[in-house]
């Protein structure tokens, strides 16, 4: 069996979450002991308890996902000394996978992606651009009503292509109403907003991009362990440049979900686990391909099973 790696992105945070890891794998406490040093606050608290209502701002949320994430990764190293052929991560995950497979510090990754949700939640003002979740129609048409909506002044299009039949569209707040109300026209199942605060993955987060680009100059690279898959394009990524370029690219482009999970499996990916809170990603692998081998490993018990095979 070869084993990929998957890791969640944003969305997929709660308070309380790997509470129960951290009481039976002693790496899950040092893994966010070490992402605090880093950040200069204490990480755990705001998982654990979040007494300050930090855990739904952007800017806190990127770095609790990574380093639950790669808590996880680590415990399943230590306990089952697994060794992936490739990994991916969708949008923010992608950061976690990286630092999965020794690209970034835990201190670096954890630090870079605090600045990418601050300069993202800065790039846009709240209220002027939004996101929905499209279902029921194919790649293709969500992007042919967007583009006939979308001007040079009121930006809307494709943004995450999670599976087939789930798109998730971003942009300017009106324009993406106007589409939600066409694509229920052109047949979708469903098309609703999401409760979340800035258009991610459009080019109305350039600025965000600019930011980012010169944080990257900032941290040291290492060559992967194992390749990571890009959300841009879908390619496995060997070369710490491209992964740079890719990751710069990706605060303004498009996630291919679907694209990474059919690479992992090219690559030869028999097996998969999502490492990360919750299963978002378990769901999509499904829907992506349902004789997909994948499990989530949050629980002591899910991570126990799951593994005990490998």
């Amino acid at each position: 069996m070869t084993l990929g790696v998957v890791f969640p992105g944003q969305g997929s945070q709660r308070v309380g979450m790997l509470s129960e890891a951290a009481g039976a794998y002693p790496v899950v406490q040092a893994t966010f002991a070490e992402a605090s040093d880093a950040l200069g606050y204490d990480l755990w608290s705001l998982v654990s308890e979040d007494p300050q209502e930090r855990l739904g701002l952007t800017e806190f949320t990127q770095p609790a996902i990574l380093t639950a994430s790669v808590a996880l990764y680590r415990a399943c190293v230590a306990e089952h000394q697994i060794s992936p052929i490739a990994a991916a991560g969708h949008s923010l995950g992608e950061y976690s996978a990286l630092v999965a497979a020794g690209v970034l510090s835990l201190a670096d990754g954890a630090t870079l992606v605090s600045k990418r949700g601050a300069a993202m939640q800065k790039a846009v003002p709240v209220g002027e651009g939004g996101m929905a979740v499209v279902l029921g129609l194919e790649d293709a048409v969500v992007s042919q009503v967007c583009d006939a909506i979308s001007t040079p002044d009121a930006f809307v299009g494709g943004v995450n292509f999670n599976a087939p039949g789930q798109v998730v569209i971003a942009g300017d707040a009106k324009a993406v109403a106007g589409a939600v109300s066409a694509l229920k026209e052109a047949g979708a199942r469903r098309a609703m907003p999401l409760p979340v605060s800035a258009p991610f993955h459009t080019p109305l987060m350039q600025p965000a991009a600019v930011v980012m680009a010169d944080a990257f100059d900032g941290v040291a690279w290492s060559e992967p362990s194992f390749p990571v898959v890009s959300n841009v394009d879908g390619a496995l990524q060997t070369s710490t440049e491209a992964i740079k370029a890719s990751l710069v690219k990706q605060i303004s482009m498009p996630v291919l979900w679907t694209q990474c999970v059919k690479t992992l499996q090219i690559a030869g990916c028999d097996q998969f686990i999502e490492c990360g809170p919750g299963n978002v990603l378990c769901g999509l692998s499904k829907r992506i391909d349902k004789a997909v081998p994948i499990k989530s490993i949050e629980s002591v018990a899910a991570l126990e099973a799951g593994l005990s095979d490998l």
